[in-house]
């Protein structure tokens, strides 16, 4: 027997539905599988299955019993700098809050990781020269420039 193992986040306002419709509007291969509703005993509760860029996801809509936080979030490693800033404008708008290094918060509280496959090659350089100055430029940074990155890890060698 094959296990399904899915990525739970905790929703709390309602909106868990219509959070992973516009997950799945924004990331290739991508599709809500189901929408369970029920009552929880305390009030309206739903469960979302849904598929993001191909992985299992579910969002559980169950009330203010938990906060979602940094500690877990959806890294997305895009092909090129157009990719990142159009996933970085989409989930920024209506309420998102950028963070540093990448990193941001979608109108429903999700934290993402949202970064060109550049950044990882220039951060991971066999040469540490290469490695540090690439680090060192993305911590200046919120949404990722990859072409400053590039400049400072050339600069580097």
């Amino acid at each position: 027997m094959a296990n399904s193992i899915r990525t739970c986040l905790w929703f709390r306002d309602g909106r868990g539905p219509e959070a992973a419709a516009f997950y799945c509007s924004l990331i290739p291969n991508s599709q809500v599988e189901r929408v369970f509703r029920f009552d929880n005993g305390m009030g309206a509760a739903s469960v979302t299955d849904f598929t993001l860029g191909g992985a299992p996801y579910q969002i559980l809509d169950a009330g203010p019993h938990f906060t979602l936080t940094e500690a877990v979030s959806i890294s997305v490693e895009t092909p090129d700098q157009t990719e990142t800033d159009r996933l970085w404008a989409a989930l920024t708008a209506d309420g998102g809050e950028e963070s540093m290094c990448g990193w941001l918060k979608d109108r429903y509280g999700v934290s993402w990781q949202v970064f060109p496959k550049r950044l990882t090659e220039l951060t991971m350089h066999s040469d540490n020269a290469v490695s540090a100055a690439a680090m060192a430029e993305m911590m200046k940074q919120k949404k990722i420039d990859i072409a400053a990155i590039e400049a400072a890890a050339k600069a580097a060698t």
